[in-house]
């Protein structure tokens, strides 16, 4: 690899990073030496890229900087398009939406047209016995409260098919093969609370922030039940 590829291909790993990396880290994710890592960054700092942090303590690519287009490899062409396609088919019509027009802008944004690349991907999620499960009209105003962290009113049926009303403050939603689990804080309970998304029966925003930070519902929550930031 010449030396401009491997500072290019630095570049790309540090982006994928939200907090600092350490040199060890990317020296092993791009199959080098640490010694290379802390050359190739003096290098890359010394071009005017916005690196931040120190020996020790882990660098990060300041946000707002933006990559020129680089080829997608095979394996990478591979994943973005079966996970866009694994998108399409969760029930939520924007969502769906959403993916396609992802997988088009990055086929735009790349020197060679990757449109009959991404055709050609043998990659398929096939519609299963849960397409109805997946379709539920409750996944886009759940996934809309958590993005803008809404109090949300529910009339949900626990396992047992006894109602309740529930007001709670969405953090995080998963998505399962047929099922949506929905992580919240239960105004009810005082506690934290899973709710499957095909056992709501009516759910709608009440229109005001909940008061707490989102990040830090999600912090105590994985703190709580053991779950890593990598999960």
């Amino acid at each position: 690899m010449s030396r401009t590829g491997r500072l290019f291909m630095l570049m790309d790993a540090m982006r994928g990073y939200r907090r600092p990396v350490t040199a060890a880290r990317l020296a092993e994710q791009l199959g080098v030496s640490e010694r290379t890592i802390y050359r190739d960054i003096q290098t890359l700092t010394g071009l005017g890229a916005p690196l931040a942090g120190e020996a020790g303590v882990g660098y990060m690519l300041k946000p707002g900087f933006f990559l020129p287009p680089l080829m997608f490899g095979a394996d990478e062409l591979e994943a973005l398009v079966l996970g866009a396609r694994w998108v399409r088919r969760q029930g939520d019509e924007a969502l769906a939406h959403a993916a396609s027009n992802a997988l088009a802008k990055i086929a735009a944004a790349t020197p060679k047209d990757l449109r009959d690349d991404m055709a050609d991907t043998s990659l398929w999620v096939p519609i299963g016995p849960d397409r109805q499960a997946a379709s539920d009209i409750h996944v886009r105003p759940v996934r809309e409260a958590i993005r803008y962290q809404h109090r949300l009113r529910m009339a949900y049926c626990d396992e047992q098919g006894a109602p309740s009303e529930r007001v709670v403050w969405p953090f995080a939603l998963a998505f399962f093969e047929g099922k949506r689990l929905l992580a919240a804080w239960c105004e009810l309970r005082l506690a934290f609370r899973h709710f499957r998304i095909d056992r709501i029966a009516a759910a709608e925003s009440m229109q005001e922030r909940y008061p707490a930070r989102r990040h830090e519902l999600l912090k105590t929550w994985r703190a709580e039940h053991n779950i890593s930031d990598d999960s």
